[in-house]
């Protein structure tokens, strides 16, 4: 049986205070590491927060990592 996607549901749950504002934070991170190390050198890969909070955007919390590497070092969700 195949699964059916409440696509209004998963909308609605996208547009929470917390996700809106961590989709900011990670959009900030990823223009200080433009700013910082250039848009070539961001170009294809991803921004890394090594402590897992999108809140914290300091130079040593930051680093560049390709998207296979970063999806990898993901924690387990509950």
């Amino acid at each position: 049986m195949a699964f059916k996607r409440d696509y209004k549901k998963e909308y609605k749950a996208s547009r929470t205070p917390e996700r809106r504002k961590a989709n900011i934070m990670r959009k900030r991170a990823r223009r200080l590491m433009i700013k910082k190390k250039g848009a070539s050198a961001v170009r294809g890969k991803e921004v890394d927060h090594k402590n897992h909070n999108t809140s914290d955007n300091s130079s040593k919390n930051l680093r560049i990592i390709s998207k296979k590497a970063n999806r990898t070092k993901q924690p387990k969700r509950k």
